[in-house]
């Protein structure tokens, strides 16, 4: 099975700049993507960025010139540089992977446990 572990959330005023990071482990074949989702008190979980790699990457239209997606492939690692924060960021980022943990596996999509941020005005 592959894990996911966020780290880099946290509280920051208005205007300020956060970077979350995700490093998968465990049983690893391959990974196809990585991405970042969020969710705010009371509201669903939206898509926020994805990568496959490379230029190859989606973005939310409110967070799009804000935050940028990255992938580092030698070290399985996800991140996310959110920068001109706004208090409507704040929410519990999740990060998340399509991945396989052997060569004849489907693709499995992975979740992490979430890292809080918290802007405030």
């Amino acid at each position: 099975q592959v894990q996911l572990r966020e780290s880099g959330g946290g509280l920051v005023q208005a205007g300020g700049s956060l970077r979350l990071s995700c490093v998968a482990s465990g049983r690893i074949f391959n990974i196809n993507s990585m991405g970042w989702y969020r969710q705010a008190p009371g509201k669903q979980r939206e898509l926020v960025a994805s990568i496959i790699s490379g230029d190859n990457t989606n973005y939310a239209d409110f967070v799009k010139g804000r935050f940028t997606i990255s992938r580092d492939l030698a070290k399985d690692t996800a991140y996310l540089q959110m920068n001109s924060l706004k208090p409507e960021d704040t929410a519990v980022y999740y990060c998340t992977a399509r991945a396989t943990s052997r060569p004849w596996d489907q693709w499995g999509d992975y979740w992490g446990q979430g890292t809080q941020v918290t802007v405030s005005s």
